[in-house]
C-alpha cells in the first residue's frame, strides 16, 4: 500500500508541487507531511490536495487555504 497526495488548483487542475512528495507507508505519515509543508505548497501554487491509497481517493479535495479548510474527523 502506498499513500500519495495529488496537488490541484481550485478548479481541479493538477499542478506540480514545489516540495517533492514521497510515497508514504501509512496514512499518518502522509498527513504529518502535509501538515508540515502545506504553506509551502500553497505558496507554490497548489490550492487543494487529495489523499490517495494506491489508486483510490481516501479524501479530498481539501483546501490548503486556512480560512476554507474543513475540519477532519
Amino acid at each position: 500500500m502506498a499513500w500519495t497526495w495529488r496537488f490541484e488548483k481550485s478548479d481541479g487542475t493538477q499542478v506540480a508541487p514545489p516540495v517533492e512528495p514521497e510515497d508514504f507507508p501509512t496514512q499518518g505519515d502522509a498527513e504529518s507531511w502535509i501538515g508540515e509543508v502545506w504553506k509551502d505548497l500553497l505558496d507554490g501554487g497548489a490550492d487543494q490536495v487529495l489523499l490517495y491509497e494506491d489508486d483510490a481517493v481516501v479524501y479530498g479535495p481539501m483546501s490548503l487555504h486556512a480560512d476554507q479548510a474543513e475540519p477532519t474527523s
